[in-house]
C-alpha cells in the first residue's frame, strides 16, 4: 500500500478492515485463496494522516516487490488544490513509484483523490477510470487521455482498478478480494453488511458539477425552472445566451455528456427526491419531472441509478 502525508484515515482503515475480514473468513472456504499480507510503503518512511495520526511505512526501494499496489485517497478534496498537490515536487517519489510499478507489470488500485495521482503519473493514459463524482469536471479537463466513467463506482482497466468517492474504498477493497475469490468477496460483504453499488450516479449533485462553467450553470438552472416541460434545446440555448452548438460543447467539455443527458440527470435527481419524501403516485412524479408516464421514469431510474420507484419508497432501503 502506497501511503503519503494527508492520507485519508477512513480510506486506509476501510481497506485494512476489508482485507483483515477476508483473512479471517478465508478458512471457511474449502479452497481458500492466499492470505493478504500488507506492507505500507512511502517516499521516505513514516507519514502523517489527514487527522494527524502517524503511520509507519518503509521506503519504496526497501520494500519487497508487491503483487499489487493500492493507493488510498489522500490530499486536498477540492479540484484546484488537488491538481497542484498531485503535480507538486513533494509527490514526485509517489509518481515515480507508480510509473515503475506500471512498467514492472504490477497491478494498481486507487480510490477517490488518488485517482488524480495515477493520472498525473501518466499510468491511466488510454485507460478507463473513475474518480470522485464532484471532481469529475476537473479530472476530465486535466487528463483528456483518460476515458473517464465517473458514474461508475469502479472502473476496471488493463491492470488498474479505480474507485469513486470516499467510501468507494470499501467497493475497491471488495473488488480486490473478488479478484482472488468471488466466493470470499461475497462472504466478506455479507459480514460487513455491504450492498452491491455499481454506480455513484445517485449520489452526484448536478448543481455542484455545473457550477464550474457559467454556461453549464445557467443551463442547469433553466432545466430546474422548466423541469415539468419537454426539453427544447433551442429554448434552453436562447435562455442561457448561447447557440445550441455552444451549449452542446460547453456541457460536453465540462461534464462529458450531452445537454439532454445532463437534463435527464437533473430530472431523475428530483424524481428520486419526490419518491423518497412524498406519497405521490409514480405517474404524478413522472409528470412533475417532464416524463409522460411512470413506465418511462421507471426505466430511466433502473438504467441510470440502478434502482426502482419501489425501492426508493421503501424505508431503510440503501440509497442507489
Amino acid at each position: 500500500m502506497l501511503v503519503m502525508d494527508g492520507l485519508f484515515d477512513s480510506g486506509l482503515a476501510t481497506v485494512l478492515d476489508v482485507l483483515q475480514m477476508a483473512n479471517e473468513l478465508r478458512g471457511e472456504l474449502p479452497h481458500p485463496p492466499p492470505r493478504w499480507e500488507l506492507t505500507r510503503v512511502s517516499g521516505s518512511g513514516a507519514v502523517r494522516t489527514a487527522s494527524g495520526h502517524v503511520i509507519e511505512a518503509v521506503a519504496v526501494e526497501d520494500a519487497p516487490r508487491p503483487d499489487l499496489l493500492v493507493v488510498p485517497g489522500a490530499g486536498p478534496k477540492q479540484p484546484e488544490p488537488l491538481l497542484d498537490w498531485v503535480a507538486s515536487a513533494e509527490r514526485g517519489p509517489q509518481r515515480e513509484a507508480l510509473r515503475q510499478a506500471r512498467a514492472d507489470g504490477i497491478p494498481l488500485a486507487a480510490a477517490c483523490t488518488s485517482t488524480f495521482l495515477l493520472a498525473e503519473a501518466g499510468v491511466l493514459d488510454g485507460l478507463s477510470a473513475t474518480t470522485s463524482w464532484w471532481l469529475a469536471p476537473a479530472f476530465r479537463q486535466a487528463y483528456p487521455l483518460v476515458g473517464l466513467e465517473e458514474s461508475n463506482m469502479l472502473a476496471h482497466a488493463d491492470g488498474v482498478i479505480t474507485a469513486g468517492a470516499a467510501m468507494a474504498h470499501l467497493d475497491l477493497a471488495l473488488a480486490l478480494v473478488r479478484q482472488a475469490s468471488p466466493v470470499l468477496a461475497e462472504l466478506t460483504a455479507r459480514y460487513l453488511v455491504v450492498d452491491d453499488r455499481p454506480t455513484q450516479a445517485g449520489y452526484a449533485i448536478p448543481s455542484h458539477l455545473a457550477r464550474t462553467d457559467p454556461t453549464v450553470s445557467a443551463f442547469e438552472r433553466w432545466v430546474r425552472q422548466h423541469i415539468d416541460e419537454p426539453l427544447r434545446m433551442a429554448d434552453a440555448a436562447r435562455a442561457v445566451g448561447a447557440s445550441e452548438r455552444t451549449l452542446q460543447r460547453a456541457v460536453d467539455r465540462v461534464l462529458g455528456v450531452s445537454p439532454l443527458r445532463f437534463a435527464q440527470t437533473i430530472r431523475l435527481e428530483q424524481a428520486a427526491h419526490l419518491l423518497r419524501t412524498t406519497d405521490l403516485p409514480t405517474d404524478a412524479v413522472a409528470r412533475r419531472v417532464g416524463y409522460e408516464n411512470a413506465s418511462t421514469l421507471t426505466t430511466l431510474l433502473r438504467q441510470r441509478l440502478g434502482t426502482t420507484p419501489g425501492r426508493l419508497r421503501t424505508p431503510d432501503t440503501p440509497r442507489p
